[in-house]
């Protein structure tokens, strides 16, 4: 198997309104790698919150007594702390600054992905979108209208991990692949039963595709080409873990 993942370029700055899939098709065109049938288009976060206007503005946001205080105690903003737990259903951890939270949408991660990165200018901030996966299945569909290629998408966010240092992309949207590559009941090369090897092939693909999209050079769109992924209406919300089988909660 040959796997390609091309980096889109020449994009513009994305703003609220904006109909982000014509302006991926356009940039995809230019370069000369137009989409094809069963590529997967891997779109960062932000583009999409933007385009969705999941945009606010730091002077409009008054903090409550509790981000007050725990911003102060940290040196932290209130007003993006105070975004954070607006964003949240659960907090997990506060602690030496970092605020480990629940979103709305059942992820796990820090200040439930309010950031200020990439976003020209400044006082203003960006909210992960509101359904993710229905951002994803709504850019697909766009796509197969306007090309009539049946393709699928991911939608990324770069995120930390426990007991590990660093970064890396995953999914937190996706529409027409599988999101899994279950392995449980086959056999391996030695005839050993497989019994816990679910592969989560939307994450593997949003790492993959970081490496050319990067978080400093302006290409927030890949297209990975000739990865032979399963057709499917999974969704990145297929991914959450139950509480009830959940070892860290």
């Amino acid at each position: 198997m040959e796997i390609r993942i091309i980096g889109v370029r020449g994009l513009p700055e994305v703003q609220p309104g904006m109909d982000l899939t014509p302006l991926i098709l356009r940039a995809a065109q230019a370069q000369g790698t137009p989409l094809q049938e069963n590529d997967i288009l891997v779109v960062t976060q932000k583009v999409v919150s933007k385009a969705e206007g999941r945009l606010i503005e730091l002077a409009g946001v008054t903090p409550s007594h509790l981000a007050a205080e725990w911003a102060l105690q940290y040196g932290r903003d209130p007003r993006l702390i105070e975004l954070a737990l607006r964003e949240s259903k659960r907090v997990s951890r506060m602690d030496q600054g970092v605020l480990l939270v629940e979103t709305h949408h059942g992820f796990h991660c820090i200040n439930a992905g309010v950031d200020a990165s990439n976003i020209p200018g400044s006082g203003v901030v960006a909210l992960l979108p509101a359904d993710p996966d229905a951002s994803a299945a709504r850019i697909r569909e766009e796509v197969r209208q306007a090309t009539g290629a049946q393709v699928a998408v991911i939608i990324t966010d770069s995120w930390g991990r426990p007991w590990r240092e660093g970064l890396m992309n995953i999914a937190i949207g996706s529409a027409g692949i599988g999101v899994l590559k279950d392995y449980r009941g086959t056999t391996d090369t030695y005839g050993h039963e497989l019994h816990a090897s679910a592969i989560a092939v939307v994450d593997e693909i949003a790492s993959a595709a970081e490496l050319v999209m990067g978080k400093v050079d302006m290409v927030p769109v890949a297209i990975v080409r000739g990865y032979a992924y399963t057709p499917s209406n999974g969704r990145v919300r297929d991914l959450l873990r139950d509480p009830q089988r959940d070892m860290f909660r």
